[in-house]
């Protein structure tokens, strides 16, 4: 019995965090009552789990860069070519969903989830360069950037033209593609 109840605890509050990455994204504001009901729970349930807002944004906070690091992980950065390993970043990063768009509209209201230009990423973009699949011109910030501004691009495609992800996420393939090779 006690394992179901660490079973059931741990999925309230993956529901719970889950709702809240949705909700802040669609509304950096959202009020714990909506978080809550789109989490199907009462309030006093989000309450037993995140006492204050503050603590929800700190779990927000820490799931957010958990799934970046889980979808980082998942692009397996060190293999095969660079411009093959960033297109593979794209796609596991465009997969987060949810997760982007809190990242996009992030404010004061919204914790700050980091990701995307680290040690890993660098040494992407420099075996792209030395390997001759990414443009030597391009630096690695700029290509940081550019990743993050066609996710930007893509998922604000879907939800203002109704496009299938699926459609949208070749579009930020090809785009991005294009734009890293070497001219």
């Amino acid at each position: 019995m006690q394992e179901n109840e660490r079973g059931a605890r741990a999925r309230t509050r993956q529901a719970i965090l889950t709702a809240a990455i949705e909700m802040l994204g669609q509304n950096p504001a959202a009020a714990l009552s909506d978080i809550a009901a789109a989490a199907e729970v009462g309030r006093t349930t989000l309450h037993r789990y995140f006492p204050e807002r503050s603590d929800l944004l700190r779990a927000v906070a820490a799931e957010g860069s958990a799934r970046l690091d889980g979808a980082t992980a998942n692009a397996r950065l060190d293999q095969g070519t660079g411009a093959e390993a960033f297109l593979r970043l794209c796609r596991e990063y465009f997969d987060l969903g949810d997760l982007l768009s809190l990242i996009f509209t992030e404010s004061d209201a919204t914790p700050i989830v980091e990701g995307g230009c680290d040690e890993r990423f660098a040494a992407m973009v420099d075996r792209g360069h030395r390997d001759g699949t990414i443009d030597p011109a391009l630096p690695t910030g700029w290509l940081s950037s550019l990743m993050w501004s066609q996710l930007y691009a893509g998922w604000s495609y879907v939800s203002q033209q109704g496009t299938s992800r699926h459609e949208v996420l070749e579009l930020v393939i090809r785009t991005v593609d294009g734009a890293i090779a070497p001219r």
